[in-house]
């Protein structure tokens, strides 16, 4: 038996880096990465002189000096005596904080929206159809105004909720009192508080860092227990039911520790001319998520709408055949497989939502682009340095949600054998 070399490889030559197509591809990758540096060198050269001639240097040195003004919502303790870079931090907080807000209110608006408009009922959709179409049409600098206007002009002020015969009352089990200068809600307290872990100016309670092991310890629970009833399932056909055991897991150490801890509501109480005891919002707060919210809804509810109608109905033909509801169908059937095609367009939506959030200049909200790239730029004049950091953090956040929900998209997808 004869064995037969195979070809010898052609000897390397420059031309292969255009012409052959093991090498052009890493030719044409190099050349942009090439250019890309050089325009970026470019830039970078050009804006160092250009700040030299102003008789301005590059530098960040201006984050650890005095700030000089004062943050009316804050997250973590600030004065105006902090520095820039803490000031620039609380912005950021607020700005995760209302952003985070949002993308949970949007996404529940935008799911019950969205399956409402594919409803039987003729006016239920039709009503679903005008909130989605009047409020995606609408910019949402105007929706934000609009709803700031309501909320200046419309509601009551705070010693209206006074007297025997108050000319204003509180809503939500006389919880919440909304006014024109802001809404009292309730303060979570502790009869029995467990302390505090100091961490510079903040503390954090025992009581959260126990709520938050106990939660995850059931949600590790609840991962187990459902490999568990899989490995039965795949052994004997039958699936237990395990519904009770997951509320167990969840509720039993919730409801012992809010029982040992105390928890319990503060109601917001009127003493002289304002509300005490409960926790103010800042209605500029409020106004930027209510509108946040309503507007990326309406996008997300056409997003979810989309997605189920993308489902083929043979999934809900043959799901009514084995004798399942329509609301079961839904949640069971039909919104799982959706998943694939809304996961991909909702994280632009919150992307948007992210970072048009910055519009809350428009209510006075001292979010990131407040601090850093308002009231901050303004003090210090070092517009490049301060445009530069808004740009790195609402990048880096950026990533952050589209590296979430790309993991996430990841675990919904369908599998194909």
């Amino acid at each position: 038996m004869v064995d037969y070399p195979g070809a010898a490889s052609p000897p390397f030559r420059l031309s292969m880096l255009i012409y052959d197509r093991r090498y052009r591809s890493l030719t044409i990758q190099a050349v942009v990465f090439i250019l890309v540096m050089l325009l970026a060198s470019w830039l970078i050269d050009n804006t160092l002189k250009n700040l030299a001639i102003m008789g301005k240097t590059l530098s960040f040195d201006f984050l650890f000096r005095r700030a000089g003004y004062d943050i009316p919502q804050q997250l973590i303790p600030y004065n105006s005596d902090d520095t820039h870079l803490r000031a620039a931090t609380v912005g950021l907080l607020n700005t995760l904080q209302v952003s985070i807000l949002g993308c949970i209110a949007a996404t529940v608006v935008g799911v019950i929206v969205g399956v409402l408009r594919l409803s039987q009922n003729w006016l239920i959709a039709r009503l679903m159809t005008i909130y989605v179409e009047v409020f995606r049409n609408i910019p949402l600098l105007l929706w934000i105004l609009v709803i700031l206007a309501i909320f200046t002009e419309v509601m009551p002020p705070p010693n209206a909720y006074r007297g025997e015969s108050p000319r204003a009352s509180m809503i939500m089990f006389d919880l919440v009192a909304p006014t024109n200068r802001y809404t009292a809600v309730p303060a979570i307290g502790l009869s029995n508080p467990p302390g505090t872990i100091a961490i510079g100016r903040e503390g954090i309670s025992w009581a959260l860092i126990a709520f938050v092991v106990v939660l995850a310890g059931a949600w590790l629970g609840h991962r187990a227990l459902r490999k568990s009833a899989k490995r039965v399932q795949d052994a004997t056909g039958i699936r237990p039911v395990t519904w009770w055991k997951v509320l167990a897991m969840y509720l039993v150490p919730v409801l012992f520790l809010t029982w040992y801890f105390g928890l319990h509501l503060i109601p917001p109480v009127l003493r002289g001319f304002n509300f005490a005891d409960g926790t103010n919002l800042d209605n500029a707060l409020v106004v930027l998520w209510l509108a946040l919210t309503l507007y990326t809804g309406a996008f997300i509810a056409e997003i979810v709408r989309g997605g189920i109608l993308a489902v083929s109905k043979g999934q809900t033909e043959a799901a009514y055949a084995l004798g399942l509801r329509p609301r079961r169908t839904m949640s069971l059937v039909v919104l799982p497989q959706a998943l694939r095609v809304i996961v991909p367009p909702l994280i632009s939506q919150y992307l948007n939502l992210t970072k048009n959030s910055s519009l809350a200049i428009a209510v006075g909200y001292m979010d990131l682009r407040g601090t850093l790239g308002g009231t901050t730029l303004n003090q210090t004049g070092r517009e490049m340095e301060c445009m530069v950091l808004m740009m790195g953090v609402y990048l880096l956040l950026s990533l952050i949600i589209s590296g979430g929900m790309n993991v996430f998209n990841s675990r919904v997808k369908l599998r194909e054998r």
